[in-house]
């Protein structure tokens, strides 16, 4: 098993759209910085159009918190493709799609509780507190494009957890390599710890803030399993080694 360049169907959508922009071979550095100030500059062109200066905040936190997980997206893939890696987990991982489909339901459920259960249950909701009562068409539009952006890294993220643990489940690695997967791991963790930025925003809203709290420490613990799964698979195989030697 020796690392290759991805090809696309072996990359994640996010990779695969900056890969194929036409006439630019953007490094990583710079797709992050192109995207953070394409969104930023949305932001506060919307905000100035309409006087949602108070929108500012909570939309460049999430800016921040989008670019940041294209960030360590972007690190967590390069590192796992330098090692070792099983086909059978680089399909799954990358070329399966399925973290796409994390996301869409993940931003189903976000919009239906932003338009429906969250005035329901909230003197005001979050998107009243943020973008007013009667809210612009264009401000709506760009706060779902943000949201579309959170809500798809953290379909990601999930995915990612739960390949890792798959992966520790189906192969044996030397304990060098099962180690640099545990690091990569934890680049996972940060990932989902970087989501954090945005709880002080959903105090308010007990829901939103159980489910990104609980993401966190589900992402943590399937990571903390997969990384003592592959160390104990291949410390046991060793056990056995050493006692034929006797």
């Amino acid at each position: 098993m020796t690392a290759r360049s991805p090809e696309y169907g072996e990359t994640w959508v996010y990779e695969s759209l900056v890969g194929a922009l036409p006439g630019l071979d953007l490094s990583d550095r710079a797709a992050i910085v192109v995207q953070f100030c394409a969104f930023e500059l949305a932001v506060l062109a919307v905000a100035a159009g309409y006087g949602l200066w108070e929108a500012v905040v909570p939309g460049t936190v999430a800016v921040i918190v989008a670019t940041g997980g294209s960030w360590l997206m972007l690190r967590f893939s390069r590192t796992v493709r330098g090692l070792p890696m099983p086909d059978g987990y680089r399909r799954a991982l990358f070329g399966s799609s399925v973290e796409v489909v994390l996301g869409v339901i993940a931003f189903v459920l976000l919009v239906t509780y932003l338009f429906v259960t969250d005035p329901r249950t909230t003197d005001q909701s979050l998107l009243v507190a943020w973008l007013g009562p009667d809210p612009p068409a264009p401000a709506v539009a760009l706060a779902l494009l943000v949201c579309w952006d959170v809500v798809y890294r953290i379909g990601t993220c999930w995915w990612a957890s739960v390949a890792g643990l798959w992966r520790s489940l189906t192969y044996e690695f030397d304990p060098e390599t099962s180690r640099r997967y545990a690091r990569a791991d934890g680049i996972n963790v940060a990932f989902a710890g970087g989501q954090l930025l945005l709880v002080p925003f959903v105090l308010g809203h007990p829901l939103l803030f159980g489910v990104l709290v609980g993401h966190v420490i589900a992402v943590a613990t399937v990571a903390t399993l997969s990384g003592r799964l592959q160390r104990g698979s291949r410390t046991r195989e060793e056990e056995v080694a050493g006692g034929d030697r006797h």
